[in-house]
Parts: structure tokens; C-alpha cells; sequence
């Protein structure tokens, strides 16, 4: 019989996962420990953190400002986690203007200042079906230490 291993907690071995959630406030919750879970099974409990906050935000505002449902995207390749919420709402999101973030005790207009200032990168881009159902992806990049 051949002798394998199977190695679990390998940080060097690309996946992703994808969460597909209702329109619901909950869902930020489930969003933010389904997170955790991932990354303590994959050996990266030391992103967990910061990835919570970056995906805290996008998934916030895709709940917060759009109508229908939405999925969070956990992409782990060249040690680098991306993550990315799609919505099906085509406006583009509002970045802060430059060199003006939002006042600390702001209710409202920090969520992206917060991606822009913690993440290594970030972006969106629309995106569009065939059956002509449009949207948009937010995504955040981290790099692994």
C-alpha cells in the first residue's frame, strides 16, 4: 500500500471558497466567522484579523447599499488572500476622495478608507451574466508575512 500524508495546514497550496448569502444583516456575522474558520484550517490564523475587518467592510456595504443577494469570495494563491464581495448592484463604489478620510467617530464613509489604508490592494470591477443580470466584485488583497 503507498504511504501518503496528507498535509492540512499547507499555506503553499492554492483554494478558494465561496459564500453565497441573502440579503440580510446576519449575514455579515456568518460571513465574518465562516472567515475565521477557513483560515484556522488552513494554517493562517495570523491573517484572521485583519481579513475579518476587510471583509466586514465589503460584505457591509454589499448588504448595506444594494437590494438583492451576495456572495463573499476567499481566493488563497502565491501566498497572497483575496477577498472579494459580489453584489448585483452595478454602481461602482465610492471611494474616499484622496487625503480627506472620513472623521473617526463617522457613522457612515470609513468602510472603504478602512480597505484602502489595511489592504495591500484593492479594486472592483462590473461584472455581467448571460442572462444579462449585472453587478459588481469589491476585492481586497492581504500578503502573507
Amino acid at each position: 500500500m503507498p504511504n501518503s500524508t496528507k498535509n492540512t495546514g499547507s499555506d503553499t497550496e492554492p483554494w478558494q471558497y465561496t459564500l453565497y448569502i441573502p440579503h440580510d444583516p446576519r449575514a455579515v456575522t456568518i460571513c465574518r466567522r465562516t472567515l475565521r474558520l477557513i483560515l484556522n484550517a488552513h494554517g493562517l490564523p495570523h491573517l484572521a484579523e485583519a481579513a475579518e475587518l476587510l471583509a466586514t467592510e465589503l460584505i457591509s456595504n454589499a448588504v448595506r447599499h444594494t437590494k438583492g443577494p451576495a456572495a463573499l469570495r476567499l481566493r488563497w494563491a502565491d501566498r497572497i488572500l483575496r477577498i472579494g464581495a459580489w453584489d448585483a448592484d452595478p454602481t461602482p463604489p465610492a471611494p474616499p476622495p484622496p487625503r480627506q478620510p472620513a472623521a473617526m467617530d463617522a457613522e457612515h464613509g470609513r468602510g472603504l478608507d478602512l480597505v484602502r489604508s489595511c489592504a495591500d490592494n484593492w479594486g472592483w470591477y462590473p461584472l455581467t451574466t448571460a442572462d444579462d443580470d449585472s453587478g459588481k466584485y469589491v476585492w481586497c488583497e492581504l500578503r502573507a508575512a
